[in-house]
């Protein structure tokens, strides 16, 4: 919990996530499965079917960073 906390933990996430998104290594289809959602809900998050869903956009961007930085760094053996 206390990672999560961290000003330095996100700051080294979204750090791997510009490396990754700027990787000739990490597919098209992967980046896009990271940037069409995260865009998608910092547009539109009044349209997407959670009405009574008080999360963030920052928070559902932080969620998604962390769980697209080690995926792809799993799948494609970075780090």
């Amino acid at each position: 919990m206390r990672k999560l906390l961290s000003l330095r933990h996100w700051q080294r996430t979204f750090v791997r996530i510009f490396q990754l998104l700027r990787s000739k290594d990490v597919s098209l289809l992967d980046k896009l499965l990271f940037s069409v959602p995260v865009f998608l809900y910092w547009v539109l998050p009044d349209v997407l079917p959670l009405p009574f869903l008080p999360v963030d956009d920052i928070a559902v961007t932080m969620i998604l960073a962390e769980w697209f930085a080690r995926r792809m760094e799993t799948k494609y053996n970075m780090k």
